[in-house]
């Protein structure tokens, strides 16, 4: 790529949280390319989950699938990790990046399109990230910004059929929520160990979101006008059998797992790399919609995937 960031110390266990030197090293001994597609796999399982569980009709109301969501990734990655290597990696900062995320996106998803969603969310990501990497001295050279720019020309080409008029606070809330992923995937840089970092940040983010949660709910019942305007319904809860498994999957395998996997990647990409690789997630989404939600290939999704394929390639060509 066109910038070389600076390669942080392999991790090692701290005195504080035990570890085994292979459950340490596991991940970072991966190779990056297998570790960043699992995660951007995960990403795109991620968006499709959330897409069928909240668009309408609703299968899982949005407090409930966050809620849920947050609550099987701590478990999960606390049968992995243990809980004092948890407790002990946990980011306050990373917690409140990521309940800011989980939030926003479920909420957003109640007042605009999956298209649109994307294209704020990932163009948040790509602002906030790329902003903390040229403040940190990384320099693009004129091929990576080249690449980059034709990456994104093809995921508003992929996307713009479904683009409307933007509805002002779902949109405001899917920015926020691009801006909460790029500050929490900015802070994987600085973790030592990418398993017990995510588990300590979901189990202390799921304690948060239940108090975010409860209000929000509670909020719904006193305001119903507000409640309203947020997409929430006055003091209901929905959940059906599927709405509940895909909100435990998002959680447990998506989230919880995938984001360890991406935080362990980070650490080895950078900032400016981390960023680009992530505008492959629309077209892994779309790709995957296929056969799994029966969409038709078109010659939109061939054609915006290949540049964005090909703007990747070449933003990250050394």
């Amino acid at each position: 790529m066109g910038s070389e960031p600076s390669r942080p110390a392999a991790p090692t266990a701290t005195s504080g949280a035990p570890a085994t030197p292979t459950e340490a090293s596991r991940l970072a001994q991966a190779p990056l390319a297998l570790l960043t597609a699992i995660a951007l796999l995960g990403f795109a399982a991620n968006s499709l989950l959330c897409r069928v569980a909240l668009l309408r009709p609703p299968r899982i109301d949005a407090l409930s699938f966050s809620l849920l969501r947050l609550l099987a990734g701590a478990l999960t990655l606390l049968l992995f990790s243990g809980w004092p290597r948890a407790r002990h990696h946990a980011s306050p900062r990373g917690v409140f990046a990521l309940v800011v995320y989980i939030f926003a996106f479920s909420l957003s998803y109640l007042r605009i399109g999956a298209a649109l969603g994307a294209l704020l969310l990932f163009g948040a990501v790509q602002v906030t990230m790329l902003s903390a990497a040229l403040a940190r001295g990384e320099r693009l050279r004129p091929h990576t910004w080249l690449g980059l720019l034709s990456a994104i020309a093809g995921v508003v080409w992929l996307v713009s059929p479904g683009v409307g008029a933007p509805d002002l606070l779902g949109s405001a809330l899917m920015l926020l929520a691009g801006i909460g992923w790029g500050g929490y995937s900015l802070l994987g840089r600085r973790s030592t160990d990418a398993l017990g970092t995510t588990a300590g940040n979901f189990v202390y983010a799921t304690a948060v979101a239940l108090i975010v949660g409860g209000g929000l709910f509670v909020l719904s019942t006193q305001h119903p006008a507000l409640a309203a305007r947020l997409g929430l319904s006055a003091g209901q809860l929905v959940s059906t059998p599927s709405g509940l498994l895909l909100a435990l999957a998002s959680g447990a395998l998506a989230s919880g797992l995938g984001y360890a996997i991406w935080y362990s990647a980070v650490l080895r990409l950078g900032a400016s790399r981390a960023a680009i690789v992530q505008l492959l997630v629309p077209v892994l989404a779309a790709s995957l919609a296929v056969p799994l939600l029966a969409e038709s290939v078109s010659s939109r999704l061939i054609g915006a995937g290949a540049l964005v394929l090909c703007g990747v390639g070449l933003a990250l060509r050394r």
